[in-house]
This record gives structure tokens, C-alpha cells and sequence, in this order.
């Protein structure tokens, strides 16, 4: 019988504004723009709950009062969460109601979204505390699994995130991993105890890229087919993991395509078959046993055809902006300065090199859909440019402290 495990990545960073050359030493303030475009974070924030959050909650909230069996799992980034609260408490007021059903999990993971793990392992978990205490305030539970951004993973991040008190955690069901194995049962991490859920992507992406592509064989994806390749899962796996964006509902997939009625029909067509139901992750922690373990010693990823890191660090550009970022780290932590400490975090949200990603074909159109700048290289020349102004910021505030 397998457990469908919807989990859904809700995610918006502070994304840095264009920022010149001469700007350097007079403004300090890099995340906000008053022009009203695609790098000014209100703005987004509004479009994106207005288009995907708002309708999709709405719909999710009928299908859990309608079924009963129906639960899924959000994961949040503090940034995300922060901007809710900034701009749209609408927006957060409607994703609190739906956890407080008590059939939607809340996952760990690091609030500003970041890669520090690949940096600092002391940042790292000081980020994932972030989120934690940030979960807790907001929606009063706290996480048993873990997220890791990009759906990174690997033996040691599992290892880390056990020692940090997850039971679970999230990782992509690449193949070379899986081998002969399919990414639709539960396994353990290698080195740990802790639980690794594999996704499942082909099924994910179906909905995620595939859903509104006319040249695609099985267009247009309706909710009774989906649930037909759901229920041929029975016999061949125990659980279905179902990882995406959840701006794959009204804002990747546009309202026009026809999601919003698929998803709207979905779990109805998946229960036709009784031998089909939903889990939330913990749930199916303490329903199911692990089958086998996994070794990952490479860190892999959600992302492109490679599913690695190379989407974030694939380039000169994004190593350099890295580096030197992560290289101020000694001197945020001696300066202790609350805004510092903040706009250094900003920085680290892994979008910011996303942005800076040349890959071409297939990989490079993902990557410059989701990119507000013109070009890689605006994208870069923007973070540097607001980086040499924030390090100006530091040396300033040492010498001050200093005195």
C-alpha cells in the first residue's frame, strides 16, 4: 500500500537590488529597492501570494476537510517566513490555519536558506536553531526531519542532522545512488540512524516542470492518470515522495494550465484505490521500516541535470562570491552586531549565487527563468559590488570597537 508523502519547499529570499559601482560607500542598504520590479522583495512576496500561496492554501484547506486521509508537509525558510510577516500576514495567517489542523508537518532547515554547511558547520547549526525557535513561534511544534537547502544531502549532513536531534531527513533519489533500488520505500543513512526520504522525481517533476508542456507524450497530465501511476506504485514500494516548489501551484504552473483543478482533484482520484493513502513524513517514520541503507559520500542535490551543487557553485563567479563571503565570517562573529550578522546571513541564501549560474541548454532556461537579473554576470556584479560596501561597513565597525 503505498503513502503518498506530499512535501512542499515554501521559500522567497531578500534578493539584492542592482547595485553600482558608485553605490559603494553610500548605500547600505542592499536588499531593498522603491522601484517596483522583479528585484524588490515586497513586491514579489505580494505577486507570489496573490498568484500561488493564497488560491493553493484555500484549495488544501477544503481537501482537509473533505478527507479525512489527506495530509502533506511544508518546509519553510525563515526568510520566507520573515517576509510574510513584513509584507502579507494574510499570507502567514492562511499557512498557520492549515498546520494547525493537525495533518500538515512542519520540516527542519537552515532559516536563511544557505549553503553554509559546505562553509561552517558552527553557522550551519546556529541557522537550523534559527529556523527551529522560528517554527515553534509561529506554529507551535517542533520538527522530528530535516530539510537541507537544495534538498542537499549527504552522509555527513544526515550525520549532523542527527546529532541535532532529527529523526528524518529529505534527500534526492538519484539514480547512481538508488542503483536497482527505488526511491519508494525507506531507508537509513549510512554512519546514522536517521531516516532518509528519497524523492521520488520523476512523479515530482511531472507535476512540477512537465505539468504545462505540450510536447510532452503524456500532456495534458489529468489527476486520474496521475493516480493510476500512483497505484501502480503498490506491490514495488510503500511510499511515494512528492517533493517540489510549492510556487509550482499558480506561479511555475500558471492558473490558466489548469493545476489548481488538478490538484483540486487529486487526492479524491488517488483514494479511489483503497490500497492508496497520505502520510506526512513522521508519520511514516512510525509506520514504516527501513529497507535498506544508503551511502551518499558525495553531497547531492534537487538541481539540473547533474543533481549536485553545481548550480551553485558551478562557475569562478559563484566560488569567488562564496569564498569572499564566507571568508568575512571571523569578523561578523568578533563585531557581534545584529544588523552586520543579518545582512552578512542575506548574503548566504544560496539563490544569490544561483543567480550567477552560466549553464546553458535545458538547465540555463530553468536558471534564467527563476532569475530576476538580465544576466549572470549583472546578477554577480550586483552581489560584488554590495559585498565591497558591507566589508567597508566592517572594517569601519573594527576599527571603532577597537578604539
Amino acid at each position: 500500500m503505498p503513502s503518498v508523502c506530499f512535501y512542499f519547499q515554501v521559500h522567497q529570499p531578500f534578493r539584492i537590488k542592482k547595485y553600482n559601482f558608485l553605490d559603494i560607500g553610500k548605500d547600505s542598504d542592499y536588499f531593498e529597492t522603491k522601484e517596483e520590479n522583479d528585484l524588490n522583495n515586497r513586491f514579489i512576496m505580494e505577486k507570489v501570494a496573490r498568484k500561488s500561496y493564497i488560491p493553493t492554501n484555500k484549495i488544501l484547506f477544503k481537501l482537509l476537510k473533505k478527507h479525512p486521509e489527506f495530509r502533506f508537509t511544508f518546509s519553510f525558510s525563515g526568510v520566507a517566513l520573515e517576509q510574510m510577516e513584513m509584507y502579507s500576514k494574510e499570507t502567514l495567517k492562511t499557512f498557520q490555519d492549515l498546520v494547525s489542523t493537525g495533518r500538515v508537518e512542519v520540516l527542519g532547515e537552515t532559516y536563511y536558506h544557505s549553503l553554509s554547511f559546505l562553509y561552517s558547520k558552527e553557522e550551519f547549526q546556529k541557522q537550523v536553531k534559527m529556523n527551529m525557535e522560528k517554527i515553534e513561534k509561529l506554529f507551535g511544534i517542533k520538527p522530528r526531519v530535516f530539510r537541507c537547502t537544495e534538498l542537499a544531502y549527504s552522509n555527513e549532513i544526515a550525520k549532523h542532522a542527527q546529532e541535532m536531534g532529527f529523526e528524518g531527513i529529505l534527500g534526492e533519489g538519484v539514480d547512481h545512488i538508488l542503483g536497482w533500488r527505488s526511491p519508494n520505500f525507506l531507508y537509513k543513512t549510512k554512519n546514522s540512524n536517521i531516516k532518509l526520504f528519497l524523492k521520488n522525481y520523476r512523479l515530482s517533476d511531472d507535476i512540477a516542470f512537465r505539468f504545462s508542456e505540450k510536447s510532452w507524450k503524456e500532456h495534458p497530465l489529468t489527476a486520474e492518470k496521475f493516480a493510476k501511476w500512483i497505484s501502480d506504485v503498490n506491490g514495488n514500494g510503500e511510499i511515494v515522495n512528492l517533493f517540489m516548489d510549492y510556487e509550482t501551484f499558480g506561479e511555475h504552473q500558471w492558473e490558466e494550465t489548469g493545476i489548481f483543478n488538478f490538484l483540486e482533484s487529486l487526492p479524491s482520484e488517488i483514494l479511489k484505490n483503497k490500497d492508496n493513502d497520505f502520510s506526512t513524513l513522521s508519520e511514516s517514520i512510525d509506520r514504516y521500516s527501513v529497507r535498506d541503507e544508503i551511502d551518499v559520500p558525495q553531497i547531492t542535490s534537487w538541481a539540473d541535470i547533474e543533481r549536485d551543487l553545481s548550480a551553485w557553485t558551478g562557475n569562478e563567479m559563484q566560488k569567488d562570491a562564496l569564498d569572499k563571503l564566507y571568508g568575512l565570517e571571523e569578523d561578523v562573529l568578533f563585531l557581534n552586531d545584529e544588523g552586520i550578522t543579518d545582512s552578512w546571513r542575506r548574503f548566504q541564501t544560496s539563490d544569490q549565487v544561483y543567480y550567477m549560474s552560466t549553464k546553458g541548454m535545458g538547465d540555463g532556461t530553468v536558471h534564467g527563468y527563476f532569475s530576476p537579473y538580465k544576466s549572470p554576470y549583472d546578477a554577480f556584479i550586483s552581489f560584488s559590488n554590495a559585498l565591497s560596501d558591507f566589508k567597508l561597513r566592517i572594517e569601519e565597525k573594527k576599527i571603532s570597537k577597537n578604539q
